[in-house]
């Protein structure tokens, strides 16, 4: 593993241990030229299935783009990175589970709206007015109605 510090090519591993979730396993380097320690994390590469665009484009799952988006949505709200982080690996193992090869935004997006009800009303209804672009107060309002009856 090649040193963040000197971009020395080699490190050894001086602790390794599972992370909170077991799903990757967190590792103390030293770095054999500089002597520096780094901390890696390891994790199983899962084949996720492909997502397809509203304007039919098809790009790779990318995890931190569920992340970042959550984390808009959740800004200046009581919601921890930890939850943050066990609703992205929700929604990961709900991916893989589907089976599926590819699968639409609209989907992912209602699977996250869900997700997000059950965590943060505000937020909730942060990532439905960017997801479901309203058009006008009037389309906003149903929406709070809606949740308002849930």
């Amino acid at each position: 593993m090649k040193c963040p510090f000197c971009n020395f090519s080699d490190s050894k591993v001086v602790d390794s241990r599972p992370d909170k979730g077991g799903a990757a396993i967190r590792r103390r380097r030293e770095c054999e030229s500089c002597g520096k320690r780094f901390t890696t994390h390891e994790r199983v590469e899962e084949v996720l299935p492909l997502v397809t665009k509203r304007d039919g484009r098809r790009e790779p799952f990318e995890r931190m783009k569920l992340v970042n988006g959550i984390q808009k949505a959740c800004e200046k709200r009581p919601v921890s990175v930890e939850t943050i982080e066990k609703m992205v690996d929700r929604l990961e193992t709900r991916l893989q589970e589907s089976g599926e090869r590819e699968i639409p935004t609209t989907t992912l997006g209602e699977w996250i709206m869900s997700e997000l009800h059950g965590v943060d009303q505000v937020a909730y209804v942060r990532f439905a007015s960017v997801y479901r672009s309203f058009k006008d107060i009037n389309e906003f309002m149903e929406e709070l109605q809606d949740l308002l009856k849930k």
